[in-house]
């Protein structure tokens, strides 16, 4: 669902993320002070691989929300196969700032907007196909000890 773009200008964070080889995928690594930031950070790591994020601009904002689950590794699939699916259907948007607005964790549902813009292969230069999310060797550390949250999730290439 689109939603009226504030005229703010937006502030985006920085990368918290790398990517990891893996023999026929690719693994995302994704960190960050809160597992919040850390499963925006994740979705990032998503977009970047798919193209250069300095070349995408804001220009409309998406509200995605995922089902509720019954825990964390479905969260973040299903977090991120909404993500998936907002870029593989029209508008093809691609994202430059992820902000998860509610992160609710008794029910395990997320809600999430999505600033950026439409793709344009005259624009955006074309990294990598994201053809799925995987739960192979899905990973979800929270440190609090080290005010610290990892996630590491395979993507089918």
């Amino acid at each position: 669902m689109e939603i009226p773009l504030e005229s703010q200008e937006h502030v985006i964070p920085d990368i918290k993320h790398e990517y990891l080889d893996h023999t026929a995928d690719v693994q995302l690594h994704a960190w960050g002070t809160t597992l919040k930031e850390a499963f925006e950070q994740c979705g990032m790591a998503m977009f970047g691989y798919m193209t250069e994020l300095p070349t995408v601009d804001i220009k409309t904002c998406y509200e995605i929300k995922t089902e509720p689950t019954d825990d964390l590794e479905n969260l973040l699939f299903r977090f991120l196969d909404e993500l998936l699916f907002l870029f593989s259907a029209e508008p093809f948007l691609i994202c430059k700032k992820i902000e998860i607005t509610k992160f609710d964790m008794e029910n395990f549902y997320i809600v999430c907007r999505c600033y950026g813009e439409e793709f344009d292969l005259k624009k955006h230069p074309q990294g990598t196909e994201v053809k799925a999310i995987t739960y192979s060797a899905m990973q979800i550390h929270q440190m609090p000890e080290q005010n610290k949250c990892e996630v590491f999730v395979i993507i089918d290439i």
